[in-house]
């Protein structure tokens, strides 16, 4: 059975098990273009939901059908440590070669400078702030294009003006026809109020 067109992602009573402990269990959602919200508290399965979106996981029970050759783009913070010595200038190149069909040029320039990112290129990611590694990886996930882009608490450790940057981003991402981007975090930013969402899949306090 394939997904229907106008989806990028379907769920069908998808569930994941962690040891004998249901994490994820009954979820039934279709991610469209726009802005998705995963709401929940801590520990209950925020990361691993966007994992198993991201095909780094198969899920324990139900069904998770995607749109053939779906692009995604998914920085999980958890394995970030193998590029410490990375340049971050490189580390860059590397995502706009993976994504040379759909790599925005315009949208890198623009974050560029709006993040105030430009100083930090070249040093080693190492030796960036956990806000401007962040950053980095914001940028990358909106210059890439991919066609499904999934953000993992994306405003912890961001400066104000940062914030404003990414509630623009994401306010234009909800306004979006080709894309389907997925914000998962505890609540909806205060940023974001009366958004109009895609859709929203709550995992609870």
């Amino acid at each position: 059975m394939s997904t229907p067109a106008s989806l990028l992602i379907q769920a069908e009573q998808l569930g994941f098990d962690v040891g004998a402990r249901a994490l994820l269990e009954g979820l039934c959602f279709a991610l469209q273009p726009g802005l998705t919200l995963v709401r929940g508290g801590d520990g209950r399965g925020k990361t691993t939901l966007l994992r198993l979106l991201a095909g780094q996981l198969a899920p324990t029970h139900g069904r998770l059908q995607r749109r053939a050759e779906l692009s995604c783009f998914f920085f999980d913070e958890a394995t970030a440590a193998r590029h410490d010595a990375v340049m971050a200038r490189a580390w860059l190149a590397a995502q706009r070669e993976g994504f040379a069909a759909s790599w925005q040029a315009g949208t890198e320039a623009a974050l560029v400078a709006a993040l105030q990112l430009a100083e930090h290129l070249d040093k080693p990611l190492y030796m960036l702030s956990t806000g401007s590694r962040r950053k980095l990886h914001l940028l990358a996930a909106a210059a890439s294009g991919a066609a499904l882009t999934l953000l993992d608490t994306p405003f912890a450790a961001l400066d104000g003006r940062s914030i404003r940057v990414l509630n623009e981003l994401l306010s234009e991402a909800a306004a979006e026809r080709s894309r389907a981007w997925v914000l998962a975090d505890y609540a909806l930013p205060a940023g974001l109020a009366g958004v109009a969402l895609a859709g929203q899949i709550d995992l609870g306090d």
